[in-house]
This record gives structure tokens, sequence and C-alpha cells, in this order.
């Protein structure tokens, strides 16, 4: 298992369009899916995926409906929308670029 990281700040939603690129996931699904992929380095609470989601949906980057669960329990589905993978290839590009840029600082201290 791998430590407990925080979470850079602004980077929440990339994730969670990153994962939803997959395939349609309720909340519980994606906070779930984070873990597995980031090997539990990665948790997220429900105080900040919601607002994320909710902030996403507002924004047209995904879609929610209301489904039943493997489990036949009632859940909100979020899909990507065509704006929100437009939106992902945004976010990763401007990751990209950053993570380039502190590595040529980190490599010319």
């Amino acid at each position: 298992m791998a430590a407990k990281s925080d979470l850079l700040q602004g980077t929440l939603d990339m994730l969670v369009l990153r994962v939803l690129s997959r395939g349609e996931l309720h909340g519980w699904g994606i906070t779930q899916k984070l873990e597995q992929l980031s090997r539990s380095a990665l948790q997220v609470d429900e105080g900040s995926l919601y607002p994320s989601l909710y902030r996403m949906e507002e924004k047209g980057w995904i879609e929610a409906e209301w489904k039943l669960t493997e489990k036949n329990r009632r859940a909100k589905y979020y899909t990507l929308t065509r704006a929100g993978r437009k939106q992902l290839e945004v976010e990763q590009a401007g990751w990209d670029r950053m993570t380039a840029i502190i590595a040529q600082v980190m490599q010319g201290a």
C-alpha cells in the first residue's frame, strides 16, 4: 500500500474527468476508482467529491442520471459530455506543461 497523499489543489476535477472518460460511475464508484488507480495513495472524501461533481455538472462537463446500482440501490451516475472531454484535454495539457516546468526547475536548482 502506498503512503497516503493529499490531492494537489485544483487537481480533483481533472482526476474525476479522467476516471469518467473510461465510463459512467456513481460517486462512490468514482472514489473507489481514484483510490484503486492511485494504489490507495489518494482518498477523496464526499465533502470534496460532491461539490466537484456539482460544479462540473453546472459547467456542462458531466451529466447525471439516477439509476439502480448492482446492489439494487438508487444512485446518481455521472458521464462525461463532449464539453467534458474537451476540458479533460485542456486540463491534461496544463498538467503536462506544469509538471515539465517544475521538473525543469528542480533539475536546475
